[in-house]
């Protein structure tokens, strides 16, 4: 079985397991609607069941808002008879905030906001008398009242970790056997990333650091899966342990580039004298010893004739009904213009996450009444695009303060079907990209034009630096512009 279980952009993992089903969400950043849902049934195959942050009133993020800024790392769990799902917005004014729902596909509440808890990456855990507990990057923790968000005492320090290890954080508290366990991570979430853990008789400790820490990290070696760390327990359906975490796959040269983003991994977990084992992080993942239950599988064409967008359909900070909408024109996606394109941080832009290595994209736009097109994008200073107005399409290249137009040609009027594929690059030698951006135009006969070819190193995030991960989709520059369908085609299997 494939291994990340989750690909493409989908970082921070947190579970949690309620009866025989799972339950996983994943940080955001800048991009609306916030906070991805999954559901699986067996802990390898999982489905989009919603977006948690879906409303303006929950999630605020402006103009203003950096890319890679925004939502960060949530911590879900249940308890009590429904879903608590605890995030910072590192957006200005915003900070740490608490949301519940009976469902997890939602609605979820408005937030309850927690203003004495400070610092990112928040946990939730209730211990047998109820008191919640909630423990931050740092490590620090301090007793809420999750209600009201009111602070219950002053925040404590707590275990930080390996002594002098960079950005103890992501911490997440549990109740196994007899001892309460501390699981964070430590290093950064580059290539020194790790999992520690630590080990006492309460939630506020004392914790005494396991022997064997970093109980997984991948630094150092040749393995394929790099960056691992950030993870979350969660006991598999035959009562066995297992670890979900976030990974990435660097490819080509030195340094190597990961243009997916930050993905969620699956590993085996074993015990030993009262600490965890962590299996083996790998692109091929061993059956696990339970039926799997394959959920739906999501089709890679939308011809936008539902009412609603599905919801792996994720914009730039907001997306506005008067500038985003199927229900202009009948089975189209109708974009409206606000200020100027993918340079600029109120783009009109509405993609979803490459999430294969190599995939064909292809949209067919209505450029008439404006000027837009088909993107990758992973910030504001990296993105390619191929671009329609009436009569022209061009290919663009934004890489840091350089923007150019690769190639361009005329086309007749009315709508044109925009063309994207990404494919592996051949090994040339230590300086080799990633992979290859290939840009053009569908002719009436089904035949692809090309216009642009790009080095796909320029979209990772060894170049650009940040969070995130390639997010492919649609955008409107100027006018109103409207989209037929678009196509995601993955590999062949």
């Amino acid at each position: 079985m494939a291994n990340p279980v989750i690909p493409g952009f989908h970082p921070d993992p947190s579970v949690c397991r309620v009866g025989d089903d799972y339950y996983l969400v994943c940080s955001s950043f800048e991009y609306f609607p916030g906070i991805p849902v999954f559901h699986s049934r067996d802990l390898v195959h999982w489905t989009q069941i919603g977006n948690a942050l879906d409303r303006p009133g929950q999630l605020r993020l402006t103009a203003g808002t950096a890319s890679s800024g925004g939502v960060y790392a949530p911590t879900l769990r249940h308890h009590d008879g429904r879903f608590w799902l605890i995030v910072t917005n590192v957006a200005e004014g915003e900070g740490n905030m608490l949301f519940t729902s009976t469902d997890p596909a939602g609605p979820w509440s408005d937030p309850v906001r927690l203003p004495g808890v400070e610092g990112i990456d928040p946990d939730l855990a209730w211990d047998e008398d109820g008191t919640c507990w909630c423990t931050v990057a740092g490590v620090s923790q301090v007793r809420i009242d999750p209600y009201t968000g009111e602070t219950l005492e002053a925040p404590r320090r707590l275990w930080s970790g390996t002594p002098g290890a960079l950005a103890p954080e992501a911490p997440h508290l549990y109740r196994v056997g007899e001892y309460w366990y501390l699981l964070i991570a430590e290093g950064g979430t580059e290539r020194g990333h790790g999992v520690s853990i630590a080990r006492g008789p309460a939630p506020s400790g004392p914790f005494e650091p396991c022997p064997a820490n970093p109980v997984l990290t991948h630094r150092g070696t040749d393995r394929p899966v790099q960056n691992t760390g950030h993870a979350d327990l969660v006991q598999g359906p035959d009562g066995s342990w297992w670890m979900v975490l976030l990974g990435v796959r660097p490819r080509g040269g030195t340094p190597g580039w990961h243009v997916l983003g930050r993905e969620t991994f699956l590993a085996p977990v074993t015990w030993a004298d009262g600490w965890p084992v962590v299996g083996e992080v790998s692109p091929a993942l061993p059956a696990p010893p339970w039926p799997l239950v394959p959920g739906p599988v999501e089709p890679g064409r939308d011809d936008f004739d539902l009412a609603e967008l599905r919801p792996y359909w994720i914009s730039v900070r907001d997306r506005p009904e008067e500038h985003c909408t199927t229900g202009e024109r009948t089975g189209w996606l109708t974009l409206r213009a606000r200020g100027g394109g993918l340079d600029d941080p109120d783009v009109v832009f509405v993609g979803r996450r490459q999430q294969h290595l190599t995939c064909r994209v292809r949209t067919r736009i209505d450029p008439a009444q404006g000027r837009g097109g088909l993107a990758v994008r992973l910030d504001e200073e990296h993105h390619y695009e191929i671009e329609a107005s009436e009569g022209e399409v061009r290919v663009l290249a934004r890489v840091g303060p350089l923007r150019t137009v690769v190639g361009s040609r005329a086309v007749p009027p009315g709508p044109v079907v925009l063309g994207l594929r990404v494919s592996d690059t051949p090994p040339r030698d230590a300086r080799t990209g990633p992979d290859t951006l290939t840009l053009g135009v569908e002719e009436p006969d089904g035949t692809f034009t090309v216009l642009g070819t790009l080095d796909g190193r320029y979209l990772s995030t060894e170049v650009a630096g940040g969070f995130t991960g390639r997010v492919i989709g649609m955008y409107a520059s100027a006018g109103t512009v409207h989209f037929d369908w678009f196509d995601y085609e993955p590999p062949a299997p």
